[in-house]
């Protein structure tokens, strides 16, 4: 950690890569929108996405799932590398557009996992922060974030320029979406980093959640890989036990857990058919006696929730690039909270290899 210029307070490397967000998105934005056409064209004769990573990058393929599905209408489905790299099984992937995520492009079961895609047929693009790394120049095309280097361990910038990746491959795949509201993401996220940290539920929500032991994290459709991702944040940067849920496998039973010691963190965007859902779910768990907080949601959220951190006016599709920010600033701040160090969480490094 350093010193701010101005006070005491200590600035983490995670603080000040969550504030280089905003300028990170519109480089990717700059770079990644005029390759739309090479999107079109590596996908060129494939009726099925296949998406393969790990860890936050795989939240971030949650995302493109529920993208490629809700707004280009492929089927798209998350793969399970240990298929390639432990089973060995070949299968037939002919029609398929194999994307493979990673933040360095070089955990070795992705670039392995891409090049046994392309082994049984597949076309295959790659989605990075590695220029030239191994992963890259696996890929038939190579969509390069440019979100610069990241020292902290917990992915931030890494992750949202992912998601902008993401979203320029759908848009290449032919999405029925506006890319202006593609464009204001940026300009939201740089709003959001204010907005939250100068609300009042960021220090509140921190000191209630320094008390408990665990939460739920919930969304559902075009968020679900941000509760996804807040919860993994929760776990690696504050050791919270943090389960992240869809709002509907939620009620399916493992919303007993959630009471007066266990809140519930609900995502979800401003808009959009999953809205109502996490409003009757935050009034439920509120009836219930435990606590809700809320991220995004808009006022009908906030309405119901005990607390509420503010969202981007952005509609669902994009949403997913601003929302988990202030989930961000909330890890960072509870961290802080809890005496951890969240540039370097205990057994975690910037690039994990797995057997």
């Amino acid at each position: 950690m350093t010193q701010s210029a101005t006070d005491n307070t200590p600035v983490t490397r995670m603080r000040a890569e969550i504030g280089e967000q905003p300028g990170a998105l519109r480089r990717t934005l700059d770079v990644l929108l005029p390759r739309m056409s090479d999107v079109g064209l590596v996908a060129r004769g494939t009726r099925q996405v296949l998406f393969i990573a790990r860890g936050s990058s795989d939240n971030a393929a949650v995302y493109g799932r529920y993208l490629v599905e809700s707004h280009v209408g492929r089927l798209a489905t998350l793969a399970a590398p240990s298929i390639a790299t432990v089973y060995k099984r070949k299968l037939d992937l002919s029609g398929v557009l194999a994307v493979a995520i990673s933040q360095s492009g070089k955990t070795e079961e992705i670039v392995e996992t891409l090049d046994w895609a392309a082994g049984c047929g597949a076309r295959t693009l790659a989605v990075t922060n590695g220029v030239g790394s191994p992963l890259a120049k696996t890929a038939d095309v190579a969509l390069i974030t440019e979100a610069g280097d990241e020292l902290a361990v917990p992915a931030t910038k890494t992750y949202t320029t992912q998601l902008a990746a993401l979203a320029v491959l759908a848009l290449g795949l032919g999405a029925d979406v506006d890319l202006t509201d593609l464009r204001r993401a940026p300009d939201e996220v740089a709003r959001l980093i204010e907005a939250t940290e100068a609300s009042e539920a960021l220090p509140a929500i921190t000191e209630e959640l320094a008390e408990v032991p665990g939460a739920v994290v919930s969304g559902r459709g075009m968020v679900f890989g941000t509760a996804l991702e807040l919860a993994l944040k929760l776990k690696e940067a504050c050791y919270l036990h943090a389960m992240g849920l869809s709002y509907a496998d939620l009620l399916h039973g493992p919303i007993a857990v959630v009471d007066e010691t266990t809140p519930a963190l609900l995502v979800a965007a401003d808009s959009g058919p999953n809205l109502e859902g996490t409003i009757a779910l935050a009034g439920r768990v509120t009836r219930a006696g435990a606590r809700a907080y809320g991220v995004g949601g808009g006022s009908g959220l906030a309405e119901v929730c005990s607390r509420v951190l503010p969202g981007p006016a952005l509609p669902e599709w994009v949403a997913p690039l601003a929302l988990i920010v202030p989930g961000q600033l909330l890890v960072e701040s509870l961290a802080r909270r809890l005496g951890v160090d969240p540039d370097m969480p205990r057994g975690l490094n910037k690039v994990t290899q797995t057997g």
